[in-house]
């Protein structure tokens, strides 16, 4: 994947039972899957207490508003 930083992602990622999803926006998407992984266990975050690290699906945008949309 050719990575801008200028461009932004949004994505979906699951947990390994594939029950929960979580959609987010990001301009590094590599950085904000490690902080999902890091934070499996946690529950005090959503990401954590579901562990959902991988990732179904990701688009790039030019506009952080487009990647909202």
């Amino acid at each position: 994947m050719q990575w801008n930083k200028t461009q932004y992602c949004v994505y979906i990622t699951t947990n390994y039972t594939k029950k929960a999803l979580y959609t987010g926006v990001t301009n590094s998407l590599e950085q904000r899957i490690i902080e999902h992984y890091l934070s499996r266990g946690d529950k005090n975050s959503l990401t954590g207490k579901y562990n959902v690290s991988y990732i179904l699906y990701y688009e790039l945008h030019q506009y952080i508003e487009n990647a909202i949309v």
